[in-house]
């Protein structure tokens, strides 16, 4: 089993953030984080971050007395794969729809829309070629 095609459960994918965000945590630090907007209990962060490690998510340093856990899987990698499953069951399949909904329901800057100008200016280019 690699972690590479496991897809995290929304728990998972919280802790995942907090490792792509911060670095290699202990579990304490891990458990701090989420305890900010959420109620849940240091065994059940312990016992989460172990399975995770079993399922090849996390990857952990057992060389000091305080195990420090660090995300096995790439934050682009799992995005991708997340993004296509919503794709493929949400949208039908179609990427203009997801894009198109997300555009419609939250506020871009204006340098969201710079970027967002580029690239398909970018991609009218290469579908050209």
């Amino acid at each position: 089993m690699t972690g590479k095609h496991i897809k995290p459960t929304e728990s998972e994918l919280e802790i995942l953030s907090i490792l792509w965000e911060k670095g290699p945590c202990t579990v304490r630090e891990v458990h701090d984080i989420l305890s900010e907007t959420k109620d849940a209990g240091y065994t059940t962060t312990l016992k989460l971050m172990q399975i995770m490690h079993e399922k090849e998510l996390l990857e952990r340093d057992t060389s000091s007395k305080t195990h420090v856990y660090k995300a096995a899987v790439s934050q682009e990698k799992t995005q991708q794969q997340l993004l296509n499953k919503m794709i493929d069951t949400v949208f039908g399949g179609s990427a203009s729809k997801l894009v198109l909904q997300a555009l419609g329901h939250h506020r871009s800057s204006e340098a969201e829309l710079d970027q967002i100008r580029q690239y398909l200016s970018e991609m009218e280019k290469q579908q050209k070629r």
